[in-house]
C-alpha cells in the first residue's frame, strides 16, 4: 500500500517541476517553491504541464510558493535547485526539519551534500543522481520533457536506513526509474565526468552535445578535461565501476544526442551558470592534491569572463 507523502519541491525549474507533477499526480500532497512569480502564479491558476516522453501531464493538485513557508513541515524535501541555491534551500528546510524527515538534493557537479550538511543532519540526508534526463522551460507553468531514464538514491553516509526505501517506493509509484546505492559517490563521479566532458566544452563553444563530438580538436578538448576529473577521482578514491572511460563518456555523449547541456542553456539565456561545482570543482581539486588541470582551467576562464558581461 503507498504512504502519502508531504513534499516540498524546492526549485522548480525544469527538473523540479517535472518531480512535482509527477508526484502530485500520483497523489503525494506537494508544495512547490519557486522564486519565479509568473511560474508560482501559472502553478496556482492553471496547475503544471508536462510535454513529455510518454505524453502530456496536466497536474492541477499541488500548490506553489514564493517562500518556503517557516511553520510548515514536511515528510521530505527535495532540493532541486541549481548548485549555488543549496545552501540557502537547506538552511531554509532546516527550521521545519523533523527528526523523521528526510532531505534530497539532486544537482549536477560536486559538494551539494557537503552544502546540506552545513544545515542538516547527516543521518536525514538523501543524494541523488539524475541520469538521462532532458527537460527545458517552455514557459510559466509549462515544461518540455524529452527523455528520463533513471534517479539513483543514496544516503551520504551509505548507512543502512529504512527511510530510504520508503522514498524510493515514492518516486517509484511517481512513475520514475528508482534505483537505489550504498556507494553513492561512485555515481556522482561518473555522472561528473560526463558533465565535465559537456557541460563547460559545449558552453565554450557554443555546440549541442552531437556538434561538439563531431569537431574533432574540440571533442579532444573535452575529453582531456575529463581525464583530468578521471585523474583527480582516482586519486581521491573513487571506486569507478566504469573500464575506459574515454569510452563511457563517448557513449553516454552519442546517447544524448543533439542536447544542450543545462550549462548552455543558462548561458543562451544570460544566466550565471554552475560551473563552479562542474568544471571548477576539478580546477580546486587538482590545487588541492597538486594535479595539473589546464584544461578545466581554461574551460572555467572562458565561462567565467562571459558571465562578468551578463547584467
Amino acid at each position: 500500500m503507498q504512504t502519502t507523502l508531504k513534499i516540498a519541491i524546492i526549485g522548480t525549474g525544469a527538473m523540479g517541476s517535472i518531480y512535482a507533477a509527477r508526484m502530485s499526480d500520483a497523489g503525494h500532497d506537494v508544495c512547490a517553491i519557486d522564486l519565479w512569480s509568473q511560474h508560482v502564479d501559472a502553478i496556482n491558476t492553471s496547475g503544471l504541464r508536462i510535454d513529455g516522453p510518454d505524453g502530456q501531464m496536466h497536474a492541477t493538485n499541488l500548490r506553489a510558493l514564493r517562500r518556503f513557508p517557516d511553520d510548515e513541515a514536511f515528510d521530505l524535501y527535495v532540493i532541486a535547485t541549481k548548485s549555488f541555491g543549496v545552501r540557502e534551500s537547506a538552511h531554509a528546510a532546516a527550521k521545519t526539519l523533523r527528526p523523521d524527515a528526510m532531505v534530497l538534493t539532486i544537482q549536477n557537479g560536486l559538494g551539494a551534500g557537503d552544502d546540506v550538511a552545513a544545515f542538516i543532519p547527516r543521518s536525514q540526508i538523501i543524494l541523488g543522481v539524475a541520469e538521462g534526463f532532458g527537460a527545458s522551460m517552455i514557459g510559466p507553468g509549462h515544461v518540455a520533457h524529452t527523455s528520463m531514464k533513471q534517479i539513483r538514491l543514496g544516503l551520504i553516509d551509505s548507512a543502512p536506513d529504512q527511510r530510504l526505501s520508503s522514498i524510493a517506493q515514492a518516486w517509484e509509484t511517481s512513475g520514475f526509474h528508482i534505483e537505489t546505492y550504498a556507494d553513492i559517490q561512485q555515481l556522482i563521479w561518473e555522472k561528473l565526468l560526463c558533465n565535465v566532458t559537456l557541460s563547460g566544452p559545449c558552453t565554450s563553444f557554443g555546440r549541442n552535445v552531437a556538434q561538439l563530438r563531431s569537431n574533432r580538436p574540440e571533442w579532444e578538448i573535452a575529453i582531456s578535461c575529463m581525464k583530468e576529473a578521471y585523474e583527480i577521482g582516482t586519486r581521491l578514491g573513487v571506486n569507478f565501476s566504469i573500464g575506459d572511460p574515454v569510452q563511457y563518456v563517448t557513449e553516454f555523449a552519442h546517447r544524448v544526442g543533439t542536447a544542450k547541456p543545462s550549462m548552455l542553456q543558462d548561458h543562451e539565456a544570460s544566466r550565471l551558470s554552475e560551473i563552479d561545482t562542474i568544471n571548477g570543482a576539478i580546477v580546486k581539486l587538482g590545487a588541492k592534491l597538486n594535479i595539473a588541470t589546464p584544461y578545466n582551467e581554461t574551460i572555467c576562464a572562458v565561462i567565467r569572463a562571459r558571465e562578468s558581461q551578463f547584467d
